[in-house]
């Protein structure tokens, strides 16, 4: 099919049953409409999809006037796509690198028609201008990540490049650095040749004199986490954007052709639900304490939360504080976790955040604390944060949009004690247990932080088991353990507000309470200080 604008033909492709809603997907440079062939297929089974090569490129006309490649041209090319294919209806626009540049320009127009629109690595020009026009360390990021838009402003360097050989070597380049299998079409080097002309034409004049682009169409913007090129993320979009929902996608820069069912998911998703994405939070352990704080420091900042604890009622509690969900689970039983896992995700998403906070109490010599005591501690202390970083890890690698996971550690990971050897044992496996986990969850967008409170006052004091003892004599124990953590006064919200703000700024270890950061520091400065500190007998 082509389609006439002002003169130039386009090369338009259409797949789908015509009488579903309409999503048009625009490529950017140096790609053609083939960019999207992996993402058709997927979307083409629910909506009527539309491709097409935009001027210069592919089968489409290519003007030779470096002028005709300016953004107002670009804007009215895609109205007559949007006019021959869906005359009736508004249609849902998705576009990737330049194709969504340009999207932008149509997308804030007054009265477009236009349903809805998810970017993928493409700025609006005059958003960018704007925020660019006070500098900053992101701003000069930016700029430098963005070097080939000023060497793309040299008159004959750049084309004779893609001549000379870039071409040739494109789809070997991408291959190597993006993990792109697909060939590039045969018109590439021609196309990049001409497309040059559209940042010759739209970058500087827009940078140079930024308008005020605003839109009322509800907005996805998806910024690929490792894209080499371009990061929408410190962009104030919500200045100019109405409806804006904002996620990320552990993919490069051509996510269409790498990630395309990740694209299609978000695309479909988007599509059926414009509002603003809730941030879903797991937390275990959450029927008390630091758990419960926890769920509901997030619970103010609007995140649907996921709890769960062996104490149901208190779980329940804490749901109906939070206003989320309540599970009985025990964290030490692997199976449970995986069943609890699954059930989450289908009942309410993949979480964004998972806050393995479940944990138990012991104190008592090595030689005085029996095997079954080391495996009670470790079931829950290690095991329950391996069985929870796993069940949910995986589902978080698989959607492929980041995430964080919070592990509750303890200033006993790097404080020792002669009377605390199970318990620290376990939170030092934990800590190192992060660290590893950092390293491996790093390419998939997913965060990491380990918590490592010291003195704080909740219950944990009153579940505490104490080796060697009797019961009146344990009981007494607990009891003067729980006056003195109340007597310390340091309570679990202040412990919540700091995992919260690990999440927001992906802080990798945060220790919390004064002995918990003087510990870290003397376990860097003077550890042998630790170890006379581990001679005396605590609890």
């Amino acid at each position: 099919m082509n389609v006439l604008s002002g003169g130039v033909r386009l090369a338009v492709q259409e797949h789908g049953d015509p009488a579903a809603p309409t999503v048009v997907l625009v490529h950017g440079y140096p790609d053609t409409h083939a960019v999207w062939d992996d993402v058709v297929p997927l979307l083409a089974e629910d909506f009527h999809v539309v491709t097409y090569d935009v001027r210069g490129a592919g089968d489409s006309d290519r003007p030779r006037e470096r002028d005709a490649y300016a953004l107002e041209f670009l804007k009215r090319d895609l109205f007559a796509v949007l006019d021959a294919v869906s005359p009736d209806r508004p249609v849902h626009l998705v576009g990737h690198d330049w194709g969504s540049v340009q999207s932008w320009e149509a997308v804030t127009e007054p009265g477009a028609r236009i349903a809805s629109f998810t970017s993928i690595s493409g700025p609006c020009l005059d958003h960018l201008g704007t925020w660019l026009r006070r500098p900053g360390r992101e701003q000069l990021r930016q700029l430098l990540h963005s070097w080939y838009v000023f060497a793309f402003q040299l008159p004959v360097l750049a084309p004779l490049l893609w001549r000379l050989g870039l071409g040739r070597r494109w789809g070997s380049l991408l291959r190597r650095l993006e993990g792109v299998r697909q060939s590039p079409a045969p018109t590439l080097t021609g196309d990049a040749v001409r497309g040059i002309a559209l940042y010759r034409a739209n970058v500087l004049p827009r940078l140079r004199a930024p308008r005020d682009r605003r839109t009322d169409v509800p907005v996805q913007v998806v910024q690929p986490l490792h894209d080499r090129y371009v990061d929408t993320r410190p962009l104030p979009l919500e200045r100019w954007v109405t409806t804006l929902r904002r996620t990320v996608l552990a993919s490069g820069h051509w996510a269409p052709l790498t990630h395309a069912p990740a694209v299609a998911r978000l695309v479909t998703e988007f599509i059926r639900d414009t509002s603003p994405k809730r941030e879903l939070v797991v937390v275990t352990g959450g029927g008390s304490g630091i758990g419960r704080a926890t769920a509901l420091a997030f619970a103010a900042r609007g995140a649907e939360v996921v709890v769960s604890d062996v104490d149901l009622d208190g779980a329940e509690e804490t749901a109906r504080l939070a206003g989320g969900h309540a599970y009985r689970v025990d964290v030490s039983d692997e199976r449970a976790v995986r069943a609890w896992a699954a059930e989450v995700a289908a009942v309410h998403g993949v979480p964004d955040v998972v806050v393995n906070n479940a944990g138990v109490g012991h104190s008592g010599s090595f030689l005085s604390t029996s095997t079954e005591q080391w495996r009670r501690v470790l079931d829950v202390n290690l095991w329950g944060v391996v069985h929870g970083c796993r069940a949910f890890g995986e589902l978080m690698v698989e959607r492929g949009e980041g995430g964080h996971i919070v592990n509750l550690s303890s200033a006993a990971a790097y404080l020792p004690s002669k009377m605390l050897s199970a318990y620290a044992t376990s939170k030092a496996a934990v800590f190192m247990l992060s660290d590893c986990l950092r390293a491996e969850f790093a390419p998939s967008g997913i965060g990491v932080s380990t918590i490592c409170p010291g003195v704080v006052r909740t219950n944990i004091t009153a579940t505490t088991t104490f080796s060697g003892v009797g019961e009146r004599e344990q009981a007494r124990k607990r009891e003067r353990a729980s006056r003195l953590y109340a007597l310390r006064g340091f309570g679990p919200e202040r412990v919540a507000e700091e995992v919260v703000r690990a999440v927001r700024t992906g802080r990798p270890v945060v220790p919390v309470t004064v002995e918990a950061k003087a510990a870290r520091l003397l376990s860097r400065a003077a550890p042998s200080a630790l170890r006379a500190f581990a001679k005396l007998g605590v609890l």
